[in-house]
């Protein structure tokens, strides 16, 4: 069974607060990567709010874009924000993948912006599995916004509705065809509709197509539900994205801060009752177990239930 003993914090949490991205970049990961002194230092920290806002979508929809722009509105008013981009984990060494590198590398030297590559680390929700502890770190950390890039894996990407306040879908005008057998769940999560390259053929159609059927496949009011059209690439569209972002941030929805309170919760501690497992043994249990004519998966997954 492997030493889940916590061990002081080599970061501190006034460190933290300092804002400096070394310092930063190390803690993120320490808690990505579980090591010993993670726990010890998110229990350190306050529990502090910054807006989070998710942007996800289908691949080849121009979210990196769309961001890079976004960025762009943020610093042009003095605001400190820190992407997390996350990238499909590599085949090879389960890390990112690093296209934000190459996306958003004018962002590098800025002092505002920070920028953070994750790997999915084969989550089918287009999210890192530490995606609420890191951005707890940076809530602590002197950031006024945080924006994650999903990894866009399409219709599981639902995720990203459990974590952020705002959620930004980023469709292009040929979605129209999977717009109709798309499932429920990745319309039902956003909060604004953003059909970028309109520029393109059909754009128009597919962009009042969509404000159309999204009102029967929501449960959200007409007030709550925006749509925008956009040229990411000209920045065309964006400054109109970023004035609905702010000014759904003046007013949060207190439901929904709790709903996302509970769901970290229990996330949390759902990890917690698992810590205890090693899965090589999990396996070896499991072969043995088999070998029983009576076995049964429900039996035995029944004695390892919290005391």
């Amino acid at each position: 069974m492997p030493d889940f003993q916590e061990q002081k914090p080599l970061i501190t949490t006034s460190a933290l607060n300092q804002g400096d991205f070394h310092t930063i970049a190390r803690a993120i990961s320490i808690v990505e990567n579980d090591k010993p002194e993670a726990l010890s230092l998110l229990k350190s920290i306050q529990h502090i709010h910054v807006p989070v806002i998710g942007v996800t979508g289908p691949p080849g929809a121009g979210k990196s874009t769309l961001v890079d722009a976004l960025i762009k509105q943020f610093t042009g008013e003095g605001k400190k924000i820190a992407v997390l981009c996350v990238d499909p984990s590599s085949s090879f060494h389960s890390g990112a993948l690093l296209g934000d590198r190459i996306r958003m590398n004018r962002w590098y030297n800025n002092p505002l912006v920070f920028i953070r590559s994750l790997a999915s680390r084969g989550s089918l929700g287009g999210l890192n599995p530490m995606i609420f502890q890191i951005t707890d770190l940076l809530s602590n950390a002197g950031f006024d916004y945080i924006l994650i890039e999903t990894v866009g894996v399409g219709q599981t990407e639902i995720d990203i509705a459990r974590l952020a306040d705002q959620v930004v879908l980023v469709l292009v005008p040929e979605s129209g065809d999977d717009i109709q057998t798309m499932k429920s769940g990745i319309l039902e999560i956003a909060d604004i509709f953003i059909v970028n390259k309109s520029d393109r053929p059909g754009a128009k159609q597919f962009f009042l197509s969509l404000k159309s059927s999204i009102h029967y496949r929501t449960s959200k009011s007409t007030d709550e539900l925006h749509f925008i059209q956009s040229v990411a690439t000209e920045e065309k569209g964006i400054t109109e994205l970023y004035k609905v972002i702010k000014n759904n941030i003046l007013h949060p929805s207190s439901r929904r801060s709790l709903e996302q309170l509970t769901q970290k919760a229990w996330q949390l501690i759902s990890a917690h009752r698992m810590r205890d497992l090693n899965k090589d043994k999990l396996t070896t249990s499991l072969e043995n177990a088999t070998r029983d004519p009576d076995f049964n998966i429900y039996r035995f997954a029944e004695k390892y239930k919290p005391v």
